[in-house]
This record gives C-alpha cells, sequence and structure tokens, in this order.
C-alpha cells in the first residue's frame, strides 16, 4: 500500500476506527498523491520568477486560448475556466457550498462537517462514493422502486448486492416505513456493516418523508449503530429544496445522522444539477458527517476522507468541469440567485398541485391508483390491467405521449417538464390508451 494512503488510514484509525472498517478495500488503498501536483502547488506559491510546472499554456502571464471558443463566454475571463481546476473542486465553491449546507439544514448548528468535495455530478458522486464505501457482496439496503442506475454503479461495477424492502403500503397511502426497519434490522444482523442510500426527494416517485417519518427513520439507522452494526448511509439529494407540501420534512436526513455515532457514516450528495437547474454543467459535492470520541480528531479525519475523495476523482476524470464550478460560484454570489431560486420553485410547485387537483377526479381510478409525491420532478401512477411496457409504447405510436415505464406496472411522469396546460390533456390520454388495451 501507499505510504500516502498509510498516513491517511493512520488518522482515519486515531479518529475513528470504525470508519476504516467501513471503507471499502478501494477507499483504504487510495490516496491524494504528492508528486507533479503538490509540486505545481508549491511553485504556484514561491516560483515568482519562472514556473514550468504546470501542463497548461500560457501566453504573457495568461492562459493560452483560442478566440472561436472564448468569445462565446462573456463576464468571465478565460484565466477563470480554462484551466484546470483542483481534483477537490475550487476552494471559494466548497466553501460556499457548505455554508449553504448549513443554511439548507438548521439541525446542522453547531456540527462539524467536512469540506464539500466537487464531482463531475451526482451521478459520478454516486460512483465515488461505491469505489470509497461498497465491497464485492456488501449488502444494500434500497426502496423496491428507484433510480435505474444504482444497479449500474453498485451491483455491475462494485458488485454489491442489493437487498429491497417496499417502498409503499400495499394500499399506496404512504410511504412503508414498517418494512424498511423490518429489512434493513434483519439485514444487519446478518452483516458486520450495512449501507443504504436514502433518496429523498425520491426517483421514480417524487416522495420526501414527512418530519416524523424522517426522525423514525433516523432513530431506526442509529439504533442499529448502537447495536453494533457498521452503518454507511448516502443521502442521495439531487433534488433538494424541491418540496412542496408543509408536512414534509425540508431538511436533508443528513442533519439528522452526521456526527450521531461513531459506527454511523453519513455522506452527503448533492448538486447544482436540479437545485440551480444547471443540469450540463455537472457540478455535484461529496461531504461527510462522521462522529469522533476525540473532537481534536475531527478536522484530521475531515481532510484525511477529503483527501481520498480527491484522489479516487483524479484517478478517473481529474477533476470536475472548470466552467461550471465558476458559474455555480459566481451565481451562488449574485443578489437575484435566492430570488430567482424561489421564482423556480413556486413554477414546479403549481404544475405539482395541478396534477393533484387533476387527479383528484374519481374516473382515473379505473385505471390507475396514484403513488405519493410531494416533491422533486416525479409522480408516479400504478397501472389496472394493463402492462406498463405496451402503454408507454401504444401512448408512443398512437397519441404521441411519451413517459417512463417502470417495471411490469408502473409509468413515471416528469412533471418538471410538463406546463400545466398539459396535466389534463396528459393523464385523460394515458386513461384512454388503457381502455384502448383493455378492448384488443
Amino acid at each position: 500500500m501507499n505510504v500516502i494512503a498509510k498516513e491517511l488510514n493512520d488518522l482515519i484509525s486515531q479518529a475513528n476506527p470504525h470508519i476504516m472498517d467501513m471503507l471499502s478495500d478501494m477507499g483504504k488503498a487510495l490516496f491524494f498523491p504528492k508528486g507533479i501536483l503538490s509540486q505545481s502547488a508549491e511553485a504556484k506559491i514561491k516560483a515568482h520568477k519562472i514556473n514550468a510546472t504546470i501542463g497548461i499554456a500560457k501566453q504573457n502571464g495568461h492562459v493560452l486560448n483560442l478566440p472561436a471558443v472564448t468569445r462565446y463566454i462573456t463576464g468571465i475571463e478565460p484565466d477563470e475556466y480554462l484551466p484546470y481546476a483542483p481534483s477537490f473542486g475550487l476552494p471559494g465553491l466548497r466553501e460556499q457550498w457548505k455554508k449553504a449546507l448549513y443554511e439548507k439544514n438548521p439541525s446542522l448548528a453547531g456540527g462539524d462537517i467536512s469540506l464539500p468535495v466537487v464531482t463531475s455530478g451526482i451521478t459520478h458522486g454516486i460512483s465515488v462514493f461505491s469505489d470509497m464505501w461498497v465491497n464485492q457482496g456488501d449488502v444494500i439496503v434500497m426502496p423496491d422502486m428507484m433510480w435505474g442506475n444504482y444497479n449500474m454503479t453498485f451491483t455491475v461495477r462494485n458488485q454489491a448486492k442489493i437487498v429491497h424492502y417496499k417502498a409503499f403500503d400495499d394500499a399506496l397511502t404512504q410511504f412503508d416505513i414498517d418494512d424498511f426497519e423490518s429489512v434493513i434490522t434483519a439485514e444487519a444482523a446478518r452483516n458486520d456493516k450495512i449501507i443504504t442510500v436514502l433518496n429523498f426527494p425520491h426517483n421514480p416517485t417524487g416522495y420526501t418523508l414527512s418530519k416524523s417519518e424522517a426522525d423514525r427513520v433516523a432513530d431506526i439507522l442509529l439504533k442499529i449503530a448502537q447495536s453494533g452494526t457498521h452503518v454507511v448511509a448516502a443521502c442521495d439529494d439531487a433534488y433538494f429544496g424541491l418540496f412542496f407540501d408543509e408536512e414534509t420534512s425540508k431538511e436533508s436526513l443528513f442533519a439528522k445522522l452526521a456526527g450521531k455515532h461513531e459506527r454511523l457514516a453519513a455522506i452527503k450528495l448533492d448538486g447544482a444539477t436540479k437545485e440551480d437547474y444547471v443540469w450540463g454543467f455537472r457540478i455535484g459535492f461529496i461531504t461527510y458527517g462522521m462522529a469522533v470520541a476525540d473532537p481534536a480528531m475531527m478536522t484530521h479525519l475531515n481532510q484525511a476522507l477529503e483527501k481520498k475523495t480527491a484522489g479516487c476523482i483524479r484517478g478517473n476524470i481529474s477533476n470536475a468541469s472548470h466552467p461550471g464550478q465558476t458559474l455555480v460560484l459566481k451565481a451562488m454570489a449574485d443578489p437575484e440567485y435566492h430570488p430567482q431560486k424561489q421564482e423556480k420553485f413556486s413554477l414546479l410547485k403549481q404544475r405539482a398541485a395541478r396534477i393533484k387537483t387533476v387527479l383528484s377526479d374519481p374516473a382515473y381510478r379505473s385505471g390507475f391508483d396514484v403513488y405519493p409525491f410531494n416533491s422533486g420532478y416525479f409522480m408516479c401512477i400504478r397501472l389496472k390491467g394493463v402492462n406498463a411496457e405496451q402503454l408507454r409504447l401504444h401512448l408512443l405510436d398512437r397519441y404521441g405521449v411519451g413517459l417512463i415505464a417502470i417495471g411490469d406496472r408502473n409509468i413515471r411522469v416528469a412533471f418538471s417538464c410538463l406546463e400545466e396546460m398539459d396535466v389534463k390533456p396528459l393523464f385523460d390520454i394515458v386513461l384512454r390508451g388503457i381502455n384502448d388495451l383493455r378492448a384488443d
């Protein structure tokens, strides 16, 4: 094992040996290399005469650039977006995102979390999380309705085993927290380490836990950690902030888990992608919320995990988009940033409200039931008597309507891209398509 990795592992073990037990084999082996990167960093500070260390081209003290590229980007100088960004991410953006986490999650007040590390979108963040924390054969507890890419990341790439619990009760009235507790408790009794991904607002159903449900989920995980099983809890907060109902929990579960127990590793995966409506920027973050017996060791633990994370990023993509990071950082400092976000939030909330109003019509019950939804981009329906994929193709071919089939019975609707005036026509067509298939 590399000597730097050993040094990081020693720091982690001193701070909290349980974290070392929870890291994957790759996570234990990861480190952030010194070499060229550290030498270039030293030269940037001390080489006041000539600096010939960094692998970019410069002219007259500025980054070499093509006007055919830079003419399309105004308001920021090429030096602010063309050079490589650090593998950790831009320092200013990391600091600003951490500050925002405390503002958006008041329960974090007084707690100590890591500085976020920038990833190339949340999907990349999930992949980095998997590399660092998931070994072959590890059990990951997930709902039976989940984002399909988790399979690619956890089972195909890292060969973990996903064990499902029922996301909702049979009547589709509420999140099935009893089944979550039953499944994860049983798996914890069989394994020294248990992993769960807490994705709220949920893709594909658009459901977020109520305040009481969130408290209970946190209590369940804390109880498992207290019983002696290591718990790795990843909070996939891709759609964070898009909470439309009053009773919905407005904080990440990360805020309820961070720093609560030495056997409980809380990891937050979020980003500007949906929160700031910049899907193509590919800017995400990984943040750690761990517990230590000696508070003096917290900084050492956080920095060691940040270095391993940056090493993982360095080893696959080098660094996330510099232009994207620069633009997000400047946007967050803009006085219009928060009012504009509120405006877009209100737009999506109105669309969700319109769907609920339309689907309150009992006429639709003959064709489908509606999964609970209160947040995010999506909602789902459960079909009665027809196959989801057959209906999807029928709607596409006969009516020119595109929806997503999930399994045999479920259809996902992305209301995030649905105009209010199209809500009722859409569901009328869905019902018509169901009746078409029944008649054939």
